[in-house]
């Protein structure tokens, strides 16, 4: 697997704490809280509130590890939730969008739901058709993560781990994986990835929050504005699975080098465009070394709000919510239809372990697999 140098978490202490508008005065204070949400396979379930002292405020649930709301002030100063999702714990066990959680073990798609490691065929649990999705019947975002509970409460960091077992969903190996969720004094949720496996096996970590920075449930994105740093993207057949092929992006409606409004170019006559019904691709990032890189910015007018996603990873999905149909009623019984969230799910590319050409997403004993996520807000 593409090894990355490992990241420091440096949290930095502020003078101040802003929290909906009201100002308190140490360093000290809680910049971390948790809540009871529920239970789960007898384990509990807790949502704990990070906050920050620029009045952004996240609530994760270790359910999961589920984004369940992500406050972010808009140009006026104003907090917004910006991230779709539930109220309530039931909600999430029988949701199937995925709604601001950690994917895994493997993120995206496996074509035909198998893959063959070091001259063995393993078969995958089917859950998209004749594929595996996101992990597959249970991946990662319906488990109970443990939670390092020694975090001091004045620094707003979630640790995460979770040990899924030799055989779950037909992986191999045990395989112990690690996330921690930072949120910094400079509006930057981090998300930092970590894994070991005592047999070799593929994994593909990824967080699958959907966005929309006018707020969640406020309309939909097309309006949002946004630059993908890719100069190439891979192709997908019928079944959404990538062809083995890097497509240039250039003349194409998924040419994003120069930002352009999501509903732009999405009704285009245009196969990729047709087979994902809109924007559910893989694009290429352009990087240089292994270490953090810009992969989108995304801006919208309304609220003045802009995000930038950097990240370690070789790639990205950017998905337009095309199977959001209005069933799901989300936060404050708002529901969420049509294309009212986009994700950009760093990642490496979906079915590599069946396209030897992809870089590969094969773990073995011995290495530990590292990456960085950063979705870093600010105005304009």
């Amino acid at each position: 697997m593409t090894q990355f140098f490992p990241c420091i978490l440096t949290l930095i202490a502020a003078a101040s704490l802003t929290v909906a508008g009201c100002s308190t005065s140490t360093p000290e204070s809680p910049r971390r809280a948790r809540a009871p949400f529920g239970h789960v396979d007898g384990k509990d379930v807790f949502i704990y509130t990070l906050r920050n002292a620029s009045g952004m405020e996240a609530r994760i649930t270790n359910y999961g590890g589920i984004v369940v709301s992500l406050t972010v002030p808009d140009r006026s100063k104003k907090p917004g939730d910006i991230v779709l999702g539930y109220d309530s714990l039931s909600s999430y066990l029988t949701g199937k969008s995925y709604f601001g959680a950690i994917v895994g073990r493997y993120g995206n798609r496996i074509g035909k739901a198998r893959f063959t490691l070091d001259g063995k065929e393993y078969t995958l649990n089917v859950n998209d058709g004749a594929n595996t999705l996101h992990g597959g019947l249970k991946g990662f975002d319906k488990v109970v993560w443990d939670v390092d509970e020694s975090t001091p409460a004045t620094q707003p960091v979630l640790s995460l781990s979770h040990l899924s077992n030799d055989g779950e969903e037909g992986y191999p190996g045990n395989l112990k994986a690690s996330v921690v969720y930072t949120l910094t004094d400079s509006n930057e949720l981090r998300i930092d990835y970590a894994a070991s496996t005592d047999k070799p096996t593929v994994l593909n970590l990824t967080h699958h929050s959907y966005f929309n920075l006018a707020g969640a449930g406020n309309g939909d994105i097309l309006s949002h504005q946004v630059m993908l740093n890719a100069d190439g993207f891979t192709p997908v057949d019928a079944g959404l699975i990538t062809t083995g092929e890097i497509r240039p992006v250039a003349g194409t409606p998924m040419d994003f080098r120069t930002p352009a409004a999501v509903g732009s170019r999405i009704g285009a006559s245009d196969e990729q465009l047709r087979l994902g019904r809109g924007y559910d691709h893989n694009w290429v990032l352009n990087r240089t070394g292994e270490g953090l890189s810009l992969a989108a910015r995304v801006t919208e007018s309304t609220s003045g709000r802009v995000m930038e996603v950097w990240t370690t990873q070789p790639g990205v999905q950017f998905y337009t919510g095309n199977f959001l149909d209005g069933t799901a009623v989300g936060k404050g019984g708002k529901t969420y239809a049509y294309r009212t969230g986009l994700c950009l799910e760093t990642q490496h590319f979906p079915d590599s372990p069946n396209k030897p050409s992809f870089p590969t997403t094969v773990l073995r004993p011995g290495e530990k697999f590292s990456s960085t996520t950063i979705y870093k807000f600010s105005t304009q």
